[in-house]
């Protein structure tokens, strides 16, 4: 099943205490979604970092093609965004596969002890 994209500017906003995970290409920011089971996802790719259009929509090609290799690790019920780094132009797609695999591994560990710590 294919995820929805976050579309509406408000809902990117991951509050401080939100769930982060980083690596060399990209941040992962994620926080609960607003309808449990209704997941969504979202790509920040700034002008300021990619001044090129052609650089902005490959690297947010590229984290499209890895997200959906691991949709399975994405938990249903958290919002994610993506804050693209300059570093994902030059990665080859063994990194970026590893990169992606390891970050929403960790925000589902994550996510996992803060739900038993609140139990």
């Amino acid at each position: 099943m294919k995820r929805k994209t976050i579309r509406n500017h408000k809902d990117f906003y991951i509050p401080l205490n939100g769930l982060v995970a980083s690596c060399a290409c990209f941040v992962l920011r994620a926080k609960p979604a607003r309808i449990p089971g209704d997941a969504r996802y979202g790509i920040i790719v700034t002008k300021k970092v990619f001044k090129l259009a052609v650089e902005r929509n490959r690297a947010k090609r590229l984290v499209r093609n890895w997200l959906a290799c691991y949709e399975d690790l994405m938990n249903q019920d958290l919002d994610y965004v993506f804050i693209l780094r300059s570093a994902i132009i030059d990665t080859n797609r063994d990194t970026g596969h590893k990169d992606m695999k390891y970050v929403l591994k960790k925000i589902s560990k994550i996510y996992k002890e803060n739900e038993q710590n609140i139990a």
